[in-house]
């Protein structure tokens, strides 16, 4: 069963450049990992503003394993620890949403 991973970051520097900085670090370190059947990052829709929308974001990771199995392995890889220890820094609030999809 596919297992999808998304997780939300605010940023304490909400600047263009600390956005761009971590949507590559995303791609650098998070992408390419065994079983991952998709992998997307990027920012805020700053103009998607109806009731229902959040806006407390800055980076939107998403990512799709085949697998729990999967999930389980990239959360404990290398790259995703170092992923994590050049940037946890930088986090104002992280949110973090898995689900089985279909």
């Amino acid at each position: 069963m596919l297992l999808g991973h998304m997780v939300y970051f605010t940023l304490k520097d909400r600047s263009e450049a600390a956005i761009a900085k971590l949507v590559s670090d995303c791609k650098t370190y998070l992408s390419g990992h065994p079983g991952t059947t998709f992998f997307a990052a990027g920012t805020l829709v700053p103009d998607l503003t109806r009731p229902v929308n959040q806006t407390d974001f800055d980076v939107a990771l998403h990512v799709v394993f085949d697998s729990r199995g999967a999930h389980d392995a990239y959360q404990t890889h290398p790259r995703h620890i170092q992923f994590i220890e050049a940037n946890k820094p930088g986090w104002e609030r992280v949110r973090v949403f898995d689900s089985y999809v279909d």
